[in-house]
């Protein structure tokens, strides 16, 4: 299964298919663990179609329950669902084709307050159209473009926003986090845990600006209705994380006989995240997963390893004993080999207890 999901996720990348759309339960189980940090916010969800994005159902529906100051979201590109729902808000003229341009296009949506208008005993867009017609505090209107997140439309929406929210297209969650990092935003997102491998992005992980959330997304719905499990998609936040100050509980000690050491580098291999001893002074490398239970008050990262390049060949650079731990190949690619042979071909992070 987990095989099959993965190939997934490579296949979506691939082709660009970026039509993922995340179910409401999973968003509920992550943000219930960051309901303080919202308070007097204004959160951006700007990969999300307000008619179809449960992001967007999700702020709206807690806005007040939250505190939130302001709730905005574009959509990334006209949607067949915006086209059968604009209706809501009336004839508009600025939604007329022009210089070919088709007649929906990209949307916004600028929540400042909510309320049950027409009694349904939910906040939505029928609400929100409501409170257009009578003048009232929230704004909707096309945007110029498609919704690119790189646009510079966007990007002045992003500029007024303390938090975002979304689910990027996997496609170009590199982008995408450079530019929150870039503008300097709070953010939670959801991306494939194949991206902490990237050098860029693992430098964040090891420089403490960056961390796994709480849960893990398994399901996606797709535009036709059909869902699509992965077994490798997670949370990405800068939000603090409860987890990340609870000390990893440990209970092996060291014993050179149960533990293997590197021919080509000084640190001994730890196959399982459990089995780290807890007396041991020196490196480890530990696999990735590590990073779900990093407590970076009781471990320093050092680096990481991956024994297999992008076009999974082994790589044949050998390290010794005297490469430094932050030498930079070793942030992507050190062949980690016991008696000989590759240990693993998976990704070990190269860990060490902080005294």
């Amino acid at each position: 299964m987990a095989k099959s999901s993965n190939s997934n996720l490579h296949r979506a990348a691939k082709i660009k298919n970026d039509e993922f759309y995340t179910l409401l339960p999973d968003i509920e189980r992550e943000l219930k663990h960051y309901k303080d940090q919202f308070r007097n916010k204004v959160v951006y969800c700007n990969c999300d179609d307000p008619f179809e994005s449960n992001f967007f159902k999700y702020f709206a529906a807690n806005f007040k329950a939250l505190e939130l100051k302001r709730l905005i979201a574009t959509s990334y590109k006209p949607s067949p669902v915006a086209n059968t729902q604009l209706g809501l808000f009336g004839d508009d003229k600025t939604l007329e084709p022009r210089k070919g341009r088709p007649k929906v296009n990209a949307n916004k949506f600028i929540i400042n307050d909510v309320g049950d208008l027409d009694g349904d005993g939910a906040f939505d867009l029928k609400d929100v159209a409501k409170q257009l017609k009578a003048n009232k505090n929230n704004e909707w209107s096309p945007l110029e473009g498609e919704g690119d997140f790189r646009s510079p439309e966007s990007i002045k929406l992003l500029k007024r926003a303390d938090i975002v929210v979304t689910n990027p297209p996997f496609s170009l969650f590199r982008d995408y986090l450079a530019q929150l990092f870039e503008y300097e935003k709070d953010f939670l997102i959801i991306g494939s845990d194949n991206q902490r491998k990237y050098k860029d992005i693992f430098k964040l992980i090891q420089k403490n600006e960056l961390w796994p959330g709480y849960g893990r997304v398994k399901e996606f719905i797709q535009p036709d209705g059909t869902i699509k499990k992965f077994g490798n998609v997670g949370w990405f936040t800068n939000l603090d994380v409860a987890k990340r100050h609870e000390p990893l509980t440990l209970y092996k000690k060291y014993l050179s006989k149960e533990f293997s050491k590197y021919d080509n580098y000084d640190a001994i291999e730890v196959p399982k995240v459990a089995d780290i001893p807890i007396d041991y002074d020196g490196l480890m490398g530990v696999p990735i997963t590590f990073l779900d239970k990093y407590n970076p008050n009781q471990f320093e990262i050092l680096g990481m390893s991956d024994n297999r390049d992008p076009h999974y060949k082994y790589r044949t650079k050998l390290y010794t004993q005297e490469d430094s731990p932050e030498y930079n190949d070793l942030n992507r690619g050190a062949v980690l080999k016991v008696n000989g042979k590759l240990k693993s071909t998976y990704t070990r992070l190269l860990i060490k207890h902080k005294k």
